[in-house]
């Protein structure tokens, strides 16, 4: 007896998973507020160098007095005559920002404008290279010591790192910081995400996973501009975006650990434990003989696995065969192009003709459209046909968006393009949600927490080059939207040689992966699959006498 009956058994949709899913919710929004809030304390405003005979004046006319000044963010006046201002040699010191609602970013307090504006760049690396660690350290830490534990370390860890933060006022410790920040990134996320897909019924799978992403991880976008606005500060918002996560100590109080992750490492007695745990609390009454026909089970097929394979399955491994070395490298390099693409669009937010607080905020809000747009298609065209089919029409929306960017005037168009800007938010975020499940699916249980997170941190790593795509814009506008469009382009394409996993028994170990959809063709979809079979029955009715 396996684990997806037992667990039918003992509820797979019942109140446990009710609880999982509410604390994944919790983590979303916990995620949305730290991964986000590098951009959003970093935000800078329009500015111009300080004289005394600009004191007073409105942006109007600001803008009015710098007209025929090139670089204006940055040039000192020396005088302002018929409302002209006059360039100076000398450097600027000091600065007048207009402010979003007297909102005061590290940027702004710190003046890193100008000959310093590279500085905030220099933390988002350090940022994206924490991540890399983590992810790598979490991941693999989730497959030693459980899920929980390392989801749990790892939510701290960021927390701490934007705490700490909030104290900084130089560079060296704002790059430290932010890399103890980057540690966890999307890691909290993950790994609350892989503890949920292994307890939730596969059938409820894609509505609980994506529908509460969906909506948490939505609000959480939302609300954190104007919680930062309304705040003022950049260091008091930091504060309240690290310390909810205090709140996950709370965790293993309610929900335990991974038992399917207990059963790739042996520990029958203690997988049963958590399994009777979720059966009492969904009222189940499960008879003590289940549970050793379910243990007798796992231990003979682990045993056969060992004499087949002395070692232990890792996330190495996964290269070794042929079939799950093509699958494993095709989710990597798919992970670098939708990641890549996803951080391109989401946190260029400035000089589009609108407030980018107000921008980011009402953008935001295509996540939830995105989730029910997933849970409504996925299971009627299947993984793939949904991975692929994000990417292509996220292509052709971020080509199509780019391209009115470069001709628009930014603002006598800002509400033009801040409904392109969300359109090409939703196809990213479609392909980003969609491509997790997937690989989650495609990945065996023996390593997936370890593996996912690899994946993922290879995504992460190429965030870093997010800064580079956008300043390709400096040569010709819409080149980084062609670059991105083309990335997912091949990314769709990359996509059909991937296996089908939907209604399907997922591999639990390396070897089952390897036999995985062994005889399926790259162009198989559920779809069009049960539309030829029912075209076949029918000529087949009207061919019998």
């Amino acid at each position: 007896m396996d684990f997806d009956r037992v667990l039918e058994k003992c509820g797979n949709f019942g109140r446990f998973q009710f609880v999982i899913l509410i604390l994944y919710g919790y983590t979303n929004i916990l995620s949305s507020l730290h991964y986000f809030s590098q951009t959003l304390i970093t935000f800078t405003p329009e500015h111009w160098c300080s004289h005394d005979d600009l004191m007073g004046l409105g942006v109007a006319e600001l803008r009015a007095i710098y007209s025929n000044v090139s670089h204006s963010s940055c040039t000192l006046l020396s005088e302002v005559v018929n409302g002209t201002g006059v360039a100076s040699d000398e450097s600027c010191q000091d600065w007048i920002f207009e402010r979003e609602n007297g909102y005061e970013s590290l940027t702004t307090e710190l003046k890193w404008v100008c000959d310093k504006s590279h500085q905030p760049a220099v933390g988002q690396s350090f940022f994206f290279l924490g991540s890399v660690v983590g992810t790598i350290s979490f991941g693999f830490l989730s497959d030693h010591i459980g899920r929980l534990p390392a989801m749990l370390m790892a939510t701290l860890s960021g927390a701490t790192g934007d705490f700490i933060t909030s104290f900084v006022h130089t560079l060296p410790w704002f790059a430290f910081s932010r890399f103890v920040s980057g540690l966890s990134t999307d890691t909290m996320y993950y790994l609350m995400y892989i503890l949920v897909f292994e307890y939730l019924s596969p059938k409820r799978r894609t509505f609980g996973l994506n529908i509460i992403l969906a909506v948490f991880y939505c609000f959480g976008l939302m609300t954190s501009p104007w919680i930062a606005m309304w705040i003022g500060n950049w260091r008091r918002y930091l504060w309240l975006a690290s310390l909810p996560a205090l709140g996950v100590l709370i965790y293993p109080l309610l929900i335990c650990e991974s038992a399917q992750w207990l059963l790739t490492k042996k520990k029958y007695d203690e997988a049963v434990a958590c399994l009777k745990k979720v059966a009492k609390f969904n009222g189940r009454q499960v008879e003590d003989s289940v549970f050793d026909e379910f243990v007798k089970h796992y231990r003979e097929k682990m045993n056969e696995e060992s004499k087949l394979n002395k070692q232990m399955d890792t996330f190495l491994g996964m290269f070794k065969t042929p079939r799950l070395r093509r699958f494993t490298t095709t989710l990597l390099v798919k992970s670098v192009i939708i990641t890549l693409s996803y951080d391109v669009i989401n946190r260029n937010m400035e000089g589009l003709g609108s407030s980018p607080f107000k921008l980011f905020s009402l953008t935001s809000s295509v996540y939830l459209p995105a989730g029910f747009t997933i849970l409504l298609l996925q299971n009627k065209i299947g993984r793939k046909g949904m991975a692929c089919g994000a990417l292509l029409v996220g292509a052709i929306t971020t080509a199509a968006t780019g391209f009115l960017i470069a001709v628009l005037d930014p603002n006598e168009n800002a509400v033009l393009l801040a409904l392109m800007v969300g359109l090409g938010r939703f196809g990213t975020t479609v392909s980003y949600d969609a491509e997790i499940q997937y690989a989650a699916e495609i990945i065996p249980t023996s390593v997936r927490g370890q593996a996912v997170s690899n994946i993922h941190v290879v995504g992460l790593a190429s965030s870093s080059l997010a800064f580079y795509v956008i300043y390709l814009a400096q040569y010709y506008k819409p080149l980084p939207s062609i670059f991105i469009s083309v990335l997912m382009f091949l990314g769709a394409l990359l996509c059909l040689s991937l296996p089908e996993t939907l209604h399907k028994k997922l591999p639990e170990t390396l070897a089952d992966g390897e036999r995985f959809a062994m005889n399926e063709s790259c162009l198989y979809f559920p779809c069009l699959h049960k539309r030829r079979e029912s075209l076949t029955e029918h000529t087949d009715q009207k061919s019998e006498p």
